[in-house]
């Protein structure tokens, strides 16, 4: 039991840079953690961290025995996880990966959840790069778009579209475009893929024998709340999904354009590894979720497609 006590104390530490974070987080006094992670490293004879007044960094030996122990712990917390099937009482800590702009209607549903599972712990991590559930030790994470990992299962949440968009008083002032290539004389808003440095493509039908609109690009972001934000100010006409602009078009500070033109659609997907034996935690999430997002669209549960 004292190995295992110095190894969550060290992963702990390791985690929060502190000892005195770390204690917190364990319920410990800061001197616990430490007299802890210094019998940890006598009984290894090596030096695990490089101490200073205000923080700990992990040396080359702590960090590669860190990467060994946050398995080692993140094993634990399977093992016990199985063992709640027996009562199928959801509770635990969840960690979930959500793309950043998820908090628009993830966040909403949250408290409901909260109430109904009060002994599950959420660990949420806003992050739009493409994360590796399995490695990172996430339980799920939800994603839009097309996900080819053959080690995961895949359950469709819902799915949006993406649609022009524009202020009441911008187009008081330039007009309702009435046809894609009037969008040559507006001021059009680009947004730029951060992690690939590509302008979004505005996915539109085209009339036969129409030629796809030459769009004068009047401002380029990478922040799609920035682009709202630019929107809603009566900059110019912006390719958002709708998720994002429900409230303002319920405002009516935003109003679709072209709408019958917009053809771009996206899935959202829940996600998690396919060798693990789904916990009870991550279940009701998952159906919670499902129920209650998007819920025009219909939940299916498939491996996600290589």
């Amino acid at each position: 039991m004292d190995k295992l006590t110095g190894l969550t104390a060290f992963v702990r530490t390791a985690e929060t840079q502190s000892f005195v974070a770390a204690g917190r987080l364990l319920g410990i006094s800061a001197s616990a953690v430490g007299k802890s992670v210094a019998r940890l490293e006598e009984r290894l004879g090596v030096r695990l961290f490089q101490r200073s007044t205000r923080r700990v960094r992990l040396t080359a030996e702590g960090a590669q025995f860190f990467e060994r122990c946050r398995h080692i712990l993140h094993d634990i917390d399977e093992a016990e996880a199985l063992l709640s099937h027996a009562s199928e009482v959801p509770r635990g800590r969840l960690r979930i990966s959500v793309i950043t702009i998820g908090y628009r209607f993830l966040m909403p549903v949250l408290g409901e959840f909260m109430q109904r599972y009060p002994d599950i712990e959420l660990d949420l991590d806003f992050d739009d790069r493409i994360v590796d559930v399995i490695d990172n030790e996430l339980d799920a994470v939800i994603r839009s778009g097309e996900l080819p990992d053959s080690r995961l299962m895949a359950r469709r949440i819902g799915s949006y579209r993406i649609m022009l968009y524009a202020s009441p008083a911008y187009l008081q002032r330039h007009g309702t475009p009435q046809h894609p290539r009037e969008l040559e004389r507006h001021s059009c808003l680009q947004f730029r893929y951060p992690s690939k440095g590509k302008l979004q493509k505005w996915v539109m039908r085209n009339d036969p024998g129409e030629n796809e609109p030459n769009l004068p690009v009047s401002l380029v972001c990478n922040n799609i709340e920035a682009m709202l934000m630019a929107c809603t100010n009566g900059l110019g006409i912006g390719y958002m999904p709708t998720f994002l602009t429900r409230e303002a078009v319920a405002e009516g500070s935003l109003l679709p354009v072209l709408e019958s033109y917009m053809l771009q659609q996206g899935p959202f997907w829940v996600l998690w590894p396919s060798n693990r034996q789904i916990s009870p935690k991550l279940r009701v999430f998952v159906d919670f979720i499902c129920e209650h997002l998007f819920r025009e669209e219909k939940c299916e549960i498939a491996p996600v497609p290589i």
